[in-house]
């Protein structure tokens, strides 16, 4: 739609005195709470004909005021509030200013302190603090659709922030500007608004909640001391942090067989000897499991801790707990046992204590239960330990595994299935022979006892002894190294393992293909004091898998030669009547020339 500006038209609009809005059709003014960062222009509204997009502001700062002298003739804009015909307010703020806390004095960023004494406070300050300055909500619309305006509502023309003039309206609508009054609160209503509109509390009503009727697996496992009247967690101390000490609140998980290893450090072990409960047998067992009351049965014989002179005798450096259950019926029996050992009092000594739990069933025989878990059925499964024979004794291969201060331990890694690892520790040994120094320190880095052979599958038999591949060794040259007045031991060990998938694709299984010790050695002077070597044992897992060629596409029933296929077929081979008379046929013509071809090659 354009509107012509003649005298004619000019004249007749004035008379009617309307609003005009060139509104393209689906498109309305929304209001805007956001500050815009318009500003008035002082250019006359002229007609137009563009029609360009709906936009709105608001200011959440200054009013702004109408730009005087703006023209009378043609299209204009009227600004009611327009404050050009009147003295301008030093302080043309709200009746109320909150952020006046400071009584004679201007608080900074306030902009409706009549403290401050600015005409223009956002000269000199960085912006204004809420509710500093009177809100004003405009709608507005690009300034070419508005012809002349007699709207009662103030109007302004400002200028946008890519310099487009937009036509706006004050939204003056009380119902917008004030919250909705609560009703009164009273005892009656006051517990419903707070459940209504309120959230959680600091104070919670205590609720007591009632145990399972019996153990899921992951529950922690309840006990009862009955000397003190005491229920508690059975525990499981795991070690934390860098040095692995000892976290005693870390609880045992219902049907969850595990092993945890940790350390213990005493500035006073003369003290803690008899008095640290976690040394003392009696504190593993001096309690029922719950929920049926079940005690604790000593399998073996423990004695407390004893000071005999510098030695701290009968302290726990192992506990295995044996849980027998029944299903839905619980913990049936809980047995424990224990290893002790001596420490010799002085500054900064360790321990090194493991903690093991078992769990079987009630109907599970005893054998099944001390042959140990598979490591697949059949395949190995990544992350399961490998297995191996010495003799007819399964055992899991094992790496080296350090102490607190570094040295070696006698607990072990166990290696993972798939997982490459490197371990290592510092071995001090009393000056001995060669001979003897090579035995000891080769003993340390494969373990004791000696791995022979390792598991083909993961649930090998140690019966069966096709289930088993022997370990391939290659210790060190001695000759090699020319040293007469030192000793050549072995200071790492590699253990490499073949392993592929066999079997289904779509169910592959992983067996090991071969496995190999390699040493390495390096010479030590011979001396009369203590001798101290770092030893290093790394174990890397190579995948030789051989996958099949891939398979050939089966035909399928939806399968479509192109049209013209046959084609050269048909025209070869064709009979019919449409075929020119007296043409040579094609097979003869291709056989002359077969034969053409014989006869050069011939010559």
């Amino acid at each position: 739609m354009q509107v012509l500006d003649s005298p004619m038209c000019i004249s007749q609009l004035a008379l009617l005195q309307v609003f005009f809005l060139m509104v393209p059709p689906g498109v309305r003014p929304q209001p805007s709470f956001s500050p815009s960062g318009a500003v008035p222009t002082p250019s006359d509204l002229g007609p137009g004909t563009q029609v360009g997009t709906l936009q709105s502001f608001s200011e959440g700062t200054e009013t702004p005021w109408a730009v005087p002298g703006i023209s009378t003739v043609g299209p204009t804009v009227v600004t009611t509030s327009a404050p050009g015909n009147r003295t301008v307010d030093l302080f043309p703020v709200l009746p109320i200013c909150v952020c006046d806390l400071t009584p004679g004095a201007c608080d900074i960023n306030c902009c409706c302190d009549r403290d401050c004494y600015l005409l223009h406070p956002r000269t000199v300050f960085s912006f204004c603090l809420p509710g500093s300055v009177r809100s004003s909500h405009w709608v507005c619309v690009d300034n070419s659709l508005i012809f002349r305006s007699n709207s009662p509502f103030p109007s302004r023309v400002f200028m946008d922030s890519n310099g487009i003039r937009q036509f706006c309206v004050h939204v003056n609508n009380s119902k917008l500007n004030y919250f909705q009054k609560l009703q009164t609160v009273d005892a009656t209503n006051f517990q419903a608004l707070a459940t209504e509109f309120g959230g959680e509390s600091f104070t919670s009503t205590f609720q007591t909640q009632l145990p399972p009727p019996f153990y899921r697996a992951g529950d922690p496992i309840l006990t009862y001391f009955p000397q003190w009247s005491v229920m508690g967690l059975l525990r499981q101390p795991a070690g934390v942090g860098a040095g692995g000490l000892c976290a005693e609140s870390n609880p045992a998980g219902f049907l969850e067989s595990k092993s945890t290893t940790c350390a213990r450090f005493f500035k006073n072990l003369a003290d803690s000897c008899t008095l640290d409960p976690a040394l003392d047998a009696a504190s593993y067992y001096n309690f029922t499991v719950l929920k049926f009351q079940v005690p604790v049965t000593l399998v073996s014989q423990a004695g407390s801790p004893l000071l005999a002179g510098n030695t701290c005798q009968n302290v726990v450096s192992q506990v295995i707990y044996e849980i027998e259950t029944n299903g839905t019926f619980g913990i049936q029996k809980v047995s424990v046992s224990f290893g002790q050992t001596n420490l010799t009092v002085k500054p900064g000594t360790s321990l090194q204590q493991h903690f093991i739990i078992r769990y079987r069933a009630s109907q599970q025989s005893a054998a099944a239960f001390v042959t140990g878990p598979r490591s697949g059925n059949p395949g190995y499964i990544v992350g399961k330990p490998l297995l191996a024979l010495t003799g007819d004794k399964r055992h899991s291969m094992t790496l080296l595994q350090s102490q607190g201060d570094g040295t070696c331990s006698v607990k072990r890694h166990e290696v993972q299935f798939g997982v490459n690892a490197i371990s290592g520790c510092k071995l001090r040994l009393k000056r001995v022979d060669c001979s003897h120094l090579q035995q000891e320190i080769y003993h340390t880095l494969h373990g004791r006892p000696r791995p022979e052979h390792v598991a083909i599958f993961g649930n090998a038999d140690p019966a069966q002894k096709g289930a088993w591949t022997r370990i391939l060794s290659r210790n060190c040259s001695v000759s090699a190294m020319r040293c007469t007045s030192c000793c050549v031991v072995p200071v790492s060990l590699e253990i490499q393992i073949l392993w592929a998938y066999i079997g289904l694709q779509s169910n592959p299984q992983a067996h090991v293909s071969g496995a190999r010790f390699l040493y390495q050695c390096q010479p030590i002077q011979d001396t009369q004091h203590e001798t101290e070597v770092s030893l290093t044992t790394v174990v890397t897992f190579v995948d030789i898998t051989q996958k099949p060629e891939p398979p050939r596409g089966q035909p399928r029933m939806d399968w479509k030669l192109p049209f013209d296929f046959f084609f050269p077929f048909k025209v070869a081979f064709s009979r019919g009547a449409d075929s020119q008379k007296g043409s040579v046929s094609p097979i003869l013509i291709l056989c002359l020339l077969l034969l053409g071809v014989l006869n050069l090659e011939t010559k």
